[in-house]
């Protein structure tokens, strides 16, 4: 028999969390984010519950073109633009959209000046301080888009560094707002947080990527109180149990002791599946969907669990590290990271099958 382990997707949640972006972004546009491999959720899946999406948003031409081979029509946003000259011809032999956001890029597109000409958006830096143009360039971004001939319309964007903390998104929208005053060209500046928590950033295109995966971008509001339903969930079962006696030690290091006779689950999941072995002492996990704690270091194909006051659990007892009963921001929040890392690490030998 194969390893317990499975991760199951419920394409009916992301369908329902796609409703909440549609609702949040009101009359703008939306590009539904599929980036690393849809967030661990799989490019292709995710794509037929997110057909009702004005687009999608990734960064690898590979994945858009599977995306057009599979039928999809609707535009596609390469959100890190092209890396080489040679990216150009497949690009607008696929109809993609692209994000420009260097100097460097601007000279590539005048150096191919690719045919059919694509659909730009122009990321303008305005204090996120990774990727984008200046806002004193872009005056001469702008003309030097023109005289390519190359963009079939250009779209002016930015991002949020702090749409989902304390500082919101007052400074860079106004900064934003400042630098494009003038200009008649549409917008694209939300993400999930933006899109949730700051309405006043929902301009034409907005770009939700982890709410449509049923977590939530804060620390401190959930995603069941945003109204959103997880799509992965990550189960295993026990594949043993151990009598521990007081002052015991359970794993590599021996970092967990008994504090008196107990019982401990060992559960056929690791960090070679895709769990954080930065997990402690402590996250919470369920098993016989009663709530419980891993106890002991994370290996890389097993970790323990807390089996007091689950007197029933035994071999093959259902575990569910994250998902359903338990939301994936709980767990990551635990191991000190966050939701996006646990979804797009889930390892390519856990089995995923669809909900049914």
């Amino acid at each position: 028999m194969p390893r317990p382990i499975r991760a199951t997707f419920d394409l009916a949640a992301l369908e329902h969390n796609l409703s909440i972006a549609r609702a949040r972004a009101g009359d703008a546009r939306v590009w539904a984010v599929a980036k690393a491999n849809a967030y661990g959720h799989g490019l292709l899946r995710a794509r037929r519950a997110l057909d009702a999406a004005d687009g999608f948003a990734l960064l690898d031409i590979d994945e858009a073109v599977r995306l057009r081979d599979a039928g999809v029509r609707k535009p596609i946003l390469l959100l890190e633009g092209f890396f080489a000259p040679a990216d150009l011809a497949p690009i607008a032999r696929h109809s993609l959209s692209v994000v420009i956001h260097s100097n460097e890029q601007m000279a590539m597109l005048e150096s191919v000046r690719p045919t059919p000409p694509f659909a730009v958006f122009l990321k303008i830096n305005t204090g996120m301080n990774r990727l984008g143009i200046s806002v004193e360039q872009i005056g001469a971004s702008l003309a030097r888009l023109a005289a390519t001939g190359s963009a079939a319309g250009i779209t002016l964007m930015t991002h949020f560094a702090d749409a989902d903390g304390p500082e919101g998104v007052t400074a860079q929208l106004a900064r934003f707002e400042s630098a494009t005053r003038g200009l008649a060209l549409p917008r694209s500046l939300a993400n999930s947080a933006a899109l949730l928590r700051h309405p006043q950033a929902r301009a034409d295109w907005v770009r939700p990527g982890i709410m449509l995966y049923g977590c939530s971008p804060f620390a401190d509001e959930t995603a069941q109180a945003l109204g959103l339903m997880p799509v992965m969930t990550l189960t295993s079962a026990l594949i043993a149990v151990r009598h521990l006696a007081a002052g015991e030690r359970v794993g590599y290091g021996g970092t967990f002791a008994a504090d008196r006779a107990m019982r401990i689950g060992v559960v056929a999941c690791g960090y070679a599946d895709g769990y954080p072995r930065h997990a402690p002492t402590g996250t919470p996990i369920l098993v016989a969907g009663r709530r419980t704690r891993t106890v002991g270091r994370v290996s890389m194909d097993m970790l323990t669990v807390d089996l007091e006051g689950i007197p029933e659990a035994g071999i093959g007892t259902l575990v569910t590290l994250w998902g359903e009963g338990l939301s994936c921001d709980e767990v990551a929040a635990a191991a000190g990271t966050v939701s996006y890392e646990l979804l797009c690490a889930l390892a390519a030998r856990v089995p995923q099958t669809e909900r049914a």
